[in-house]
């Protein structure tokens, strides 16, 4: 027999307890998130203690990426069987796992690997995609903004930890400051999984099953949309990848410190935070690939702003400016996915799709590394940042003039 918990919401979609959820959901993703931010505030310090280039320094963050990519297909399949609780518990535990274990690596190998099984793998993408699919099923007309909230934990992990991690780091050393977040993430993730016990109501899981009931609204199937989509979401976030991953070290390229790189990335996600918020509420009413047309171009042009303004103020507002442009583009891909796609399928495309973009940043990441390394300085990373959003607006375009799609059965 159903308990209270399992038993479906009373009032099922927007219900009181799926603002709760959301809330829950939202907590989730900013400590466990941190995953996704942490490598690139140690970068420096890790760097100089293995004593590598750059571009060897970003492989950690690389293997992570990978990591997230693959565990967040890996964990949406277990969420649709077991529930969203069971990957968020087994995310905790990993998460912990990772942290302390990397605080005793003797190479960088050994960091890299940690990162990418335990951080990535089977941590930190507990809370992102899995969770992104599983809130967007308990609404209807509020999901873009309930969306845009879901997917700000991972913004809002690198809001506060970065800062953080590099006072700890400062202080301790980068080893002590892991042994720190490993910890804190169980004791916090653990009891806050629990209270998603509750499975989505039923009706919006029983319809519009089955893909041969959806339209090709593009004159593709739903297969090769979703490759379309996914090549897209690589584009956009190698793009995205070059101020997140190396603002840090970039300021200590250019002898601001690198505290002041990880105050500029907190900036950078706390702005992404209000754009993801404010790209929900637009895409309930212009749609997904409208929205994720307007973020793309933004974020092409600040980061354009980035190769003649080098000034620590000018660095400040530019990464402002940058998280206001782009926050919102990760979570247009779901929207459209539940825009173009059955409801039934949201967990695997949702995934499939963020998969794609996690790609991106892990290429991104390790390119602009590699480019630093060749030329002697990020300029040429940025132009190579600049054709990469090229190619996803253009990608944006081409589904703009194609005929608006028909919602599939939610």
């Amino acid at each position: 027999m159903a308990t209270e918990l399992t038993r479906p919401a009373p009032g099922g979609a927007e219900s009181p307890y799926a603002w709760a959820r959301l809330g829950v959901s939202l907590l989730l993703g900013a400590v466990g998130g941190v995953g996704f931010w942490s490598v690139v505030v140690v970068l420096p310090a890790v760097q100089a203690e293995f004593g590598v280039d750059r571009g060897t320094a970003s492989i950690p963050y690389t293997a992570a990426m990978i990591g997230f990519a693959a565990g967040g297909v890996l964990m949406g399949r277990l969420s649709d069987r077991f529930g969203i609780v069971a990957p968020v518990a087994l995310g905790a535990v990993a998460i912990c796992i990772g942290y302390v274990g990397s605080a005793f690596a003797a190479s960088l190998w050994q960091f890299a690997l940690l990162h990418g099984v335990f951080i990535g793998l089977l941590g930190s993408s507990a809370v992102f995609g899995p969770l992104i699919a599983d809130i967007s099923h308990w609404f209807n007309r509020r999901r873009g903004i309930a969306v845009g909230i879901c997917a700000s934990g991972n913004y809002l992990a690198g809001t506060i930890w970065p800062s953080v991690i590099q006072a700890l780091v400062t202080d301790h050393g980068w080893r002590f400051a892991h042994i720190v977040v490993g910890i804190t993430c169980v004791v916090l993730m653990l009891p806050l999984a629990f209270f998603l016990r509750r499975r989505p109501p039923p009706q919006r899981l029983a319809a519009g099953a089955g893909t041969a009931r959806v339209p090709r609204p593009v004159g593709l199937s739903p297969n090769r949309l979703q490759l379309l989509l996914a090549f897209a979401g690589i584009a956009c976030c190698i793009a995205m990848s070059m101020p997140q991953v190396h603002i840090v070290a970039y300021c200590g390229d250019l002898g601001y410190g690198v505290a002041r790189g990880a105050e500029m990335l907190s900036l950078m996600l706390g702005f992404g935070i209000v754009s993801r918020l404010a790209s929900g509420w637009i895409s309930d009413r212009i749609g997904g690939v409208r929205t994720l047309l307007l973020g793309s171009a933004l974020q092409g042009l600040t980061l354009f702003f980035y190769l003649p303004f080098d000034g620590l103020t000018s660095l400040y507002v530019v990464s402002a400016l940058f998280g206001l442009a782009q926050g919102g583009i990760v979570p247009s891909y779901a929207i459209i996915v539940r825009e173009y796609m059955p409801a039934a399928e949201a967990g695997t495309r949702v995934g499939v799709v963020l998969m794609a973009t996690i790609v991106g940043m892990a290429i991104g990441g390790w390119m602009s590394g590699v480019i630093f390394d060749l030329t002697g300085s990020y300029q040429a990373a940025f132009v190579n940042g600049l054709a990469w959003n090229l190619v996803n607006v253009s990608i944006g375009v081409w589904l703009l003039t194609r005929r608006p799609p028909r919602l599939a059965a939610a």
